[in-house]
């Protein structure tokens, strides 16, 4: 991200990203006044260099405590992409572990969401995806099993959407995706490795193919002191009134 201070200030920007580089996650950075007697500025022109990387989310500020370093967080479109593709395209590695697989019948809930009957075979599966073997997000996905034949635990350690695609023909068109703020349960935060006091963000969506099938319906929770969405907004044009109709 290129820096908007100017003059002295975008210099103590640099050296404060020099000294985060040697220091470990969650580290404290020095108190100000050592800092600026060190680097001969103002505190004032310092703390701006310092605003700026809190709010690129390289430092962060604790109250009655200082400031530590910490990892930026993933920012996730919303948009009509799989976890592995975007993990990719952010320069990381993606990884899946299986946690729950089972065949199963459609309960009401389920044949609802799917739009088929109740009692039709589905398959229901819980994966861990993780960025760089950092735990990131846990995703709890069903699919009609007819959809699928065939589908098998060891078949779903990479990206869904490309298994989808090459072997049973069915391609991501749409989807409706609900974002809300959660906690985690036990079993979902050790699995993320993270305690129940951490706020999480919850995804559920449901995903159409090009015959308008319901091909799967997803419940994902993102580690919210690792992850961010972001989404584009645009205003919808409004007509101009007819002059003469005024």
């Amino acid at each position: 991200m290129h820096s908007s201070l100017p003059g002295k200030a975008a210099e103590i920007r640099a050296l404060l990203l020099s000294l985060i580089d040697t220091l470990p996650e969650g580290a404290a950075l020095p108190p100000e006044r050592e800092l600026a007697v060190r680097w001969n500025v103002a505190r004032m022109t310092l703390r701006r260099a310092v605003d700026e990387l809190v709010i690129e989310e390289l430092l962060v500020r604790r109250h009655g405590s200082g400031t530590y370093t910490t990892r930026p967080k993933v920012a996730r479109w919303l948009g009509m992409i799989g976890f592995s593709e975007d993990i990719r395209r952010r320069g990381m590695r993606p990884g899946s572990k299986m946690l729950e697989f089972r065949h199963q019948k459609a309960e009401r809930a389920a044949a609802r969401r799917l739009r088929i009957p109740v009692g039709d075979p589905i398959i229901a599966f819980t994966r861990l995806r993780l960025a760089d073997d950092l735990p990131m997000v846990v995703e709890r996905t069903t699919m009609p099993a007819a959809y699928v034949p065939g589908l098998q635990a060891e078949d779903l350690n990479g990206s869904l959407y490309d298994l989808l695609t090459n072997r049973y023909g069915i391609d991501l068109v749409s989807g409706t995706s609900r974002l809300e703020p959660v906690m985690p349960d036990a079993k979902t935060a050790s699995w993320l490795g993270i305690p129940t006091t951490q706020p999480c963000l919850a995804l559920h969506g449901v995903s159409f193919d090009r015959r308008d099938r319901v091909f799967e319906y997803t419940s994902a929770l993102y580690r919210g002191d690792r992850y961010a969405f972001t989404t584009e907004l645009r205003t919808t044009p409004t007509p101009r009134a007819n002059a003469k109709g005024l």
